[in-house]
């Protein structure tokens, strides 16, 4: 069994995913190829091979209630009249995301060039923004600002419910040269209409899929290390952005967290990694094996233990950050720590996406071969309450959400409330400044 999650969990539902696809398509696919005498060929033999996948390894028998096999003939029905290769594509994704379950989806062949946005967005609460805009991209040469309310994204307007659609659509299964998007300012609360276009770069294609989702979403910014913040003896601030890293990492980090009153563990943006990563952080704060989950499989349900370790357990204050797109292992660890009253968790509602998974590589084509993967879900997650948190999430002790306005002005209430916890003066101004966006260089 794979103890990991997928770096970027992908909470779907589908019952206008295929519209999405399409209306987005429609519009910003530019390199969108016609069919070949193959291509028809190719999608019912991905088809073929999806649907074994998941007969063979999905961790409900029943499918959640689905008939496969009709879902899966209604499919090859559609094959026969995409126009398309995105359109094959899309029909092939959609025979998974059916399921509505997180982890598991399409990991769609992979393309040479990589498309690079110059802008992030972000759930708050209810309603999508700009979190971020790359300086020198066209986007911000055509006025797109940090706290600009996205009101529509390629016609689509994005929601808790379609989200991590549009996530999966532009970053994996069709990425966009050119992205027209209606935003609302903060400022004068003005309405503006922009085609931002995407800057293309040409390389390798991708082919580990294990690695696929942590390439598209570090093409622009950077996800790979952690940072600290530190106020003396009574606080330190970890920005934590995967769990996919060595427990020998976490324990060495652990061993410098001792030293504090506090330790805040911010979450944001995390969207999971490793299981026994997270077993491994649990175990820091408890003298004592804790039972983080039980993992329900096809075959059985088995306990997922954090182990006592033989060292002693950081007995201070613990603060954890969460958000939308806190998602997988970083819910688990929240929620255990709510559960076992040991930590208090600040921010949003997190992102509802924990499951576990395992990928499956394959290929499809004669002459020009298309490798492609799968993502199963091999395991639901129940938590010791005895609640799965798919599409539920965690709902933080002390809600907080930025206003646009705060994003514009880089300024970061979460951590400030949460150094204020702490007895510490951190001004919001001055934690907006401690963990800036990083960008790739070129």
């Amino acid at each position: 069994m794979s103890k990991d999650f997928p770096l970027r969990s992908l909470s779907l539902t589908l019952t206008t995913f295929l519209i999405v696809l399409f209306v987005l398509g429609t519009h910003s696919r530019a390199d969108a190829q016609s069919l070949g005498p193959y291509d028809r060929d190719s999608a019912r033999a991905m088809l073929n091979m999806v649907k074994d996948d998941l007969k063979s390894h999905y961790y409900d028998p029943t499918f959640r209630g689905a008939d496969l096999d009709t879902r899966f003939k209604e499919a090859e029905g559609r094959v026969k009249s995409a126009t398309t290769r995105d359109q094959l594509m899309a029909i092939v994704a959609q025979s998974l995301l059916d399921l509505n379950d997180s982890h598991t989806f399409l990991i769609p062949p992979a393309r040479a060039a990589r498309i690079k946005y110059g802008w992030q967005m972000q759930m708050i609460g209810d309603s999508g923004y700009i979190g971020a805009v790359e300086p020198r991209s066209d986007a911000e040469g055509k006025g797109l600002k940090p706290g600009d309310k996205i009101l529509a994204l390629d016609g689509v307007k994005p929601t808790r419910g379609n989200f991590w659609k549009l996530l999966y659509r532009y970053y994996a299964l069709m990425p966009s040269r050119n992205v027209r998007m209606v935003v609302q300012s903060p400022a004068d609360a003005h309405l503006r209409q922009m085609d931002i276009s995407s800057r293309v770069q040409e390389g390798a294609a991708v082919t580990n899929w294990h690695e696929l989702f942590i390439k598209y979403l570090s093409e622009e910014w950077d996800l790979d290390h952690d940072r600290f913040y530190e106020a003396g003896s009574d606080l330190l601030v970890w920005k934590m952005p995967t769990f996919s890293v060595s427990k020998d990492h976490v324990d060495a980090i652990m061993g410098k967290a001792r030293k504090f009153k506090t330790l805040v563990i911010d979450l944001r943006g995390n969207g999971g990694g490793y299981l026994d990563t997270l077993t491994q952080l649990v175990s820091h704060f408890f003298d004592k094996e804790l039972k983080v989950a039980d993992l329900k499989s096809r075959k059985e349900t088995k306990p997922e233990l954090a182990k006592k370790r033989g060292g002693s357990a950081f007995t201070g204050r613990l603060i954890i950050l969460v958000d939308s797109n806190s998602a997988s292992a970083s819910e688990m660890f929240a929620r255990v720590m709510q559960l076992e009253k040991r930590g208090t968790v600040l921010g949003d509602n997190t992102a509802g996406a924990v499951m576990t998974s395992r990928s499956y590589d394959h290929q499809s084509g004669v002459g020009s071969v298309l490798y492609f993967g799968t993502s199963v879900t091999i395991a639901d997650v129940i938590m010791a309450d005895g609640r799965s948190l798919e599409n539920v999430g965690v709902t933080p002790d002390e809600v907080m959400l930025p206003s646009g306005a705060d994003l514009l002005a880089h300024r970061d209430p979460i951590l400030a409330r949460a150094a204020q916890l702490a007895g510490i003066d951190l001004p919001a101004e001055k934690a907006g400044s401690l963990f800036p966006v990083e960008w790739k260089r070129q």
